[in-house]
Formats: C-alpha cells, sequence, structure tokens
C-alpha cells in the first residue's frame, strides 16, 4: 500500500478496478483545514484524465508494472503496432490512450512498453530522442541562444520551443518528460 501523499507523477495505482496514473501531484494548505493532494490523474484502461484531490493519508495499493523493449512498428486503424524484440510478439494500444507519447516516437524506434500482469497499459520513453524539425521560421542573421526562441514542428507534429538560430531540416534532441529542447543531435 502507498499512501496518497508519496504519489508522484508517473506512478501507477489501483483503485477499485480502475488502474490509474498519476499526471501531476501537489500538496496543497488550504488557509483553513487540512492539508491535500491535488492530482491530476489517467485512468489508464478508459484514457479519461481529470483532477481530484485526495486526503494525504488515503491509501491505495501501488500497481507493479513489468516493461519490455520493443520496437514501434506503425499505427493503423486507431492502434499503434509494437513488436517484441526477442519473441517477435506484435502488442497493439489504442492511439487515443497514447497520443502524447506517440509525439515522440518514429517508426522503428525502440522503446518500452508497460504491462499490468498480461495487460498491455502505455509505452515507457527513452528520456530523450532525436527528431528533424520539419517546420520553422527561417534563422534570424546574429541569433543568439539567449534570444525567446520560435516554435518549430518536429517531423512527428510536436511542436517544441527553439532558439532563433534553427533552421528546418536539423536534427534536434528532444526531451520527452517535458518536450523541452535539449540540444542540436550529434549527426
Amino acid at each position: 500500500m502507498i499512501s496518497a501523499a508519496d504519489l508522484r507523477a508517473g506512478m501507477t495505482y489501483v483503485d477499485g478496478n480502475d488502474l490509474i496514473r498519476v499526471l501531476e501531484a501537489s500538496h496543497h494548505k488550504p488557509g483553513k483545514g487540512n492539508t491535500v493532494m491535488r492530482m491530476k490523474l489517467r485512468n489508464v484502461r478508459t484514457g479519461a484524465t481529470y483532477d481530484t484531490t485526495l486526503r494525504p493519508d488515503d491509501k491505495y495499493e501501488r500497481a507493479y508494472l513489468e516493461t519490455k523493449e520493443v520496437q514501434y512498428l506503425y499505427k493503423m486503424d486507431g492502434m499503434a503496432v509494437f513488436m517484441d524484440l526477442e519473441t517477435y510478439e506484435q502488442y497493439e494500444l489504442p492511439v487515443e490512450s497514447i497520443e502524447n507519447e506517440l509525439l515522440y516516437l518514429l517508426d522503428n524506434m525502440h522503446c518500452k512498453i508497460q504491462f499490468f500482469g498480461s495487460e498491455v497499459i502505455g509505452v515507457e520513453l527513452p528520456g530523450t530522442v532525436v527528431l528533424e524539425v520539419a517546420e520553422t521560421q527561417p534563422s534570424i542573421k546574429g541569433a543568439t541562444v539567449t534570444g525567446s526562441g520560435k516554435p518549430a514542428t518536429m517531423q512527428t507534429g510536436l511542436v517544441v520551443n527553439v532558439p532563433d538560430f534553427i533552421e528546418q531540416g536539423e536534427l534536434l534532441e528532444i526531451g520527452t518528460a517535458d518536450g523541452s529542447y535539449k540540444g542540436r543531435a550529434n549527426k
């Protein structure tokens, strides 16, 4: 069992028959009354996202997840298809349940999928990925890293704020935790 005060972003717990992933968690101390946990949660099975408050001493069963190294193959008919690198077994996940993760995945890219028992429930991304800039404003001559930046659309559709000197066609390293620009990728 785990208390609500110990729940952190990325953790998954069981609530009745539901499997819940914590997207955001923060302590909140109102002017009057007891401390509460403000949570942004997603029901892993239905994909529904909602905000709620929990008492810090509420107890939940922690969901123990297994991960398996896979290769992302393609999207078809609303499903994303992954292949086990050892057994060549294929797994399908509904696109709507992993829309955010798919913004970081290219065909044939390696990642991990998460299992709760025998049920495939999600994708675990690497810390950073390398993506190509598909579209951005032209670079500004004399631009420095300290500028405010500009939006760039990556080849997967992800929009990232990048420095003014970045041009279309460049390969960039992108952090998957927050979708931030980390630097140019080594060629």
